[in-house]
C-alpha cells in the first residue's frame, strides 16, 4: 500500500470511528508473509504458534538494513519482520502515532520459510468521543 492510499485509508477510518464498537476501530490493511522467520526464533517457537495469536509490531528506524523495518514479535520473542517491499505504509502510519496490531493468519508446514507464517496487520483508531 503506497502512502497516498494509506492517507485515504486513514481519512476513511477517521470518518468511520464514531461507529466503532468497543471504543476503537480495527481496519485490516495488510496480509503478508513473515520475512526472516528462519533467522530468528521462528523454528524454535513453531510448535507453540497458533492461528489467531496476537503479534507485537515494533518499529526499528535504526535498522541498518531497512530504515522502515517493523519487527514482528510473539510473546516477546522475535519471529521476523514485515517484508521490506510491503512495510512503507504501515511504518508511515506507526511513525504518525497510529497504533498497529497484528495476528497470525495462517501457519503452513512448508520448507520455504517465506510460506510458513502469514500475518494480518490492522491499523487501530480510537473511537471519537
Amino acid at each position: 500500500m503506497d502512502t497516498r492510499r494509506l492517507r485515504r485509508l486513514l481519512i476513511l477510518v477517521a470518518l468511520a470511528a464514531p461507529f466503532a464498537e468497543a471504543g476503537r476501530l480495527r481496519v485490516l490493511v495488510q496480509t503478508a508473509p513473515l520475512a526472516g522467520f528462519q533467522f530468528h526464533e521462528g523454528n524454535r517457537l513453531w510448535p507453540q504458534l497458533q492461528v489467531g495469536d496476537a503479534l507485537e509490531l515494533r518499529r526499528e528506524p535504526g535498522n541498518g538494513h531497512d530504515a522502515r523495518a517493523i519487527a514482528v514479535l510473539w510473546r516477546g520473542e522475535m519471529l521476523g519482520y514485515l517484508p521490506r517491499a510491503e512495510n512503507d505504509a504501515v511504518s508511515d502510519a506507526m511513525d504518525r502515532g497510529v497504533t498497529a496490531e497484528a495476528r497470525i493468519a495462517a501457519l503452513r508446514d512448508e520448507q520455504d520459510p517465506w510460506r510458513r507464517v502469514q500475518i494480518e496487520v490492522f491499523l487501530v483508531m480510537p473511537r471519537a468521543q
